[in-house]
């Protein structure tokens, strides 16, 4: 069985259950293809779309951990709680998605850690990519969503990023606060598609972006996009596996050869 088919029947499974025995239920964490693939089944074998609906009778919805997340877990639902209620709950008392926080032991020592390097010392821990979500850095710490029951051996066991020594703790989600530095870069497009905004946005020809896009790299808004002609709307945030992710601002003007001057605003 591919993989497709079975995180397929996985969330068809997952459902299910929850539906037949009335209980909260959840997958690991979805990456861009996976968050697809579940929209996918919503419009085919349920209701809903934007990542929330029913499949197979029981409501869901894609959380993770907070409203701008790109890696999400599908959260099944029983009969007695609601989406606002789940999320009332998590936010006092997490069960699902855990915050942690990742300081230096001693700052004027660390060192300038990256994304990759984060991911790298949680991978080196034996854990799956599908526990762990969305990892915010900023100079000097980071904050990484992972799923609950993983959270505590996290803690306990991650104590070196690279060369720097470490501790880690649990937070509420809502004390997670680091905030991503966007950098604005405005250019001259031949049209708001995807292939052409994101060659602008990581100074790549379209070829090569386009490329990469049906290559099964990209997403907008959280869900896999394999054409490079998608046209883009202003707020969308696209992901380019490998190169990073930006906002597109929208059209700032046309130039007099009819050239569209778009704003991109660059994760950094």
């Amino acid at each position: 069985m591919d993989e497709r088919a079975y995180l397929q029947g996985r969330l068809l499974d997952l459902a299910g259950r929850a539906g037949r025995n009335d209980y909260m239920t959840h997958s690991a964490f979805l990456d861009a293809a996976g968050g697809t693939l579940f929209e996918g089944l919503l419009r085919t074998r349920g209701t809903g779309s934007g990542g929330r609906g029913s499949l197979e009778g029981t409501p869901c919805f894609l959380y993770g951990g907070f409203p701008d997340a790109e890696r999400r877990c599908a959260v099944f639902l029983p009969s007695y709680l609601d989406e606002e209620a789940f999320l009332a709950q998590e936010a006092a008392d997490p069960q699902v998605i855990a915050c942690l926080e990742i300081l230096p032991l001693q700052e004027k020592f660390s060192d300038a850690l990256t994304h990759r390097d984060y991911l790298g010392a949680l991978m080196h821990l034996g854990i799956e990519r599908e526990q762990v979500g969305d990892i915010l850095t900023e100079e000097g710490r980071a904050q990484v969503f992972v799923m609950k029951d993983i959270a505590a051996y996290v803690a306990g066991e991650l104590t070196r990023v690279r060369h720097t020594v470490v501790r880690v703790r649990e937070t509420l989600p809502g004390d997670c606060t680091i905030s991503p530095r966007l950098t604005e870069r405005t250019g001259s497009v031949a049209s708001e598609r995807l292939d052409a905004v994101a060659a602008l946005a990581f100074k790549l020809s379209r070829t090569s972006a386009a490329r990469l896009i049906e290559g099964e790299k990209a997403s907008v808004d959280g869900f896999l996009v394999t054409a490079p002609d998608r046209r883009l709307s202003p707020g969308q945030k696209v992901s380019l596996r490998g190169y990073g992710k930006f906002v597109y601002d929208g059209l700032v003007t046309r130039t007099k050869k009819d050239r569209c001057m778009v704003r991109v605003l660059l994760y950094s």
